[in-house]
């Protein structure tokens, strides 16, 4: 970030990721927030485009005049992002430059954007590596952990919901004791792909364990949670198995749970859903088991 401040003398720059619901701040320099709403974030008209945002002056594109990141702090007059592109071709975010005087960019400061722009995405893709599971490309245990303790504090902090299921793939080692390990990561990259199928952006899914999984649900009634946990039940078992002639069916159990007031850590959450998942294999498995928190 300060490199790219000092290469074009700007006050505030930002790599910044969206989503749904929000724009987050990855990397920031000048700027005292780490988030803003999806509807006034510049950034969610960059990552629309393939080409470079450039606005000169806010307070005349109508697209901006009336955004309150203009008519109040930080008083954005100046703006110019550039789309953080995967290798994969999807829009992750941007990496922008604000100002808070009018300005212009000739084509090759657009072009030295667009290059720093390729180094801060190959960084991401060095992150992501780490943080993912190269199998499944579900988060690793160590990330999703992590992940899980942050939305945790943040869930309390701001006195929203939060349930997690944890499941696992009942007799999962008959595939790999039957058909090799081969057949057995491919079950678990068919699984993952139509449990991410069902689950909505704010959800975190993590792999924990070789064949045990995580999904931690932000923000729904608890009615929801288990009906979604129905629903990745139901949508393994039916998949299709190894081969279609044999008599291996991937099913699933269960253990959610939501948090509670008393809970003081991630982990507290995770010992509960643990124990629900421990009931649901000894009541003859295929099955979720919802504990509540006290």
């Amino acid at each position: 970030m300060s490199l790219t401040a000092e290469v074009f003398d700007a006050p505030i720059t930002m790599i910044s990721l969206v989503d749904q619901q929000r724009q987050w701040f990855l990397a920031s320099n000048g700027l005292n927030v780490t988030e803003t709403p999806r509807e006034v974030a510049f950034c969610a008209y960059t990552i629309n485009q393939d080409k470079s945002l450039i606005v000169p002056d806010a307070k005349v594109d109508y697209r901006f005049r009336q955004n309150p990141l203009v008519t109040g702090s930080p008083y954005i007059r100046f703006y110019a992002g550039t789309p953080l592109k995967s290798t994969r071709g999807h829009n992750l975010g941007t990496l922008c430059i604000v100002d808070n005087k009018e300005r212009e960019l000739n084509e090759k400061e657009v072009r030295i954007l667009e290059l720093l722009a390729q180094l801060v995405i190959r960084e991401l893709e060095l992150r992501r590596k780490a943080l993912i599971c190269p199998l499944t490309e579900v988060f690793n245990r160590e990330s999703f952990l992590q992940l899980a303790k942050i939305e945790t504090q943040e869930a309390k902090d701001k006195g929203k919901g939060l349930s997690l299921l944890l499941f696992d793939i009942d007799n999962f080692g008959q595939i790999n004791n039957r058909w090799g390990h081969e057949a057995g990561n491919r079950v678990l990259k068919e699984i993952c792909s139509a449990v991410k199928s069902l689950l909505e952006e704010s959800d975190l899914f993590g792999r924990v364990g070789d064949n045990e999984f995580a999904v931690l649900m932000l923000d729904r009634e608890m009615e929801s949670c288990l009906e979604l946990s129905e629903r990745i039940r139901v949508v393994l078992e039916e998949q299709k198995g190894v081969f279609d002639h044999s008599d291996y069916q991937p099913l699933m159990s269960g253990g959610l749970t939501n948090m509670s007031t008393t809970d003081n850590s991630f982990f507290e959450i995770l010992k509960r859903s643990q124990d629900a998942l421990d009931l649901a294999k000894g009541n003859g498995r295929n099955q979720v088991v919802r504990m509540l928190s006290q």
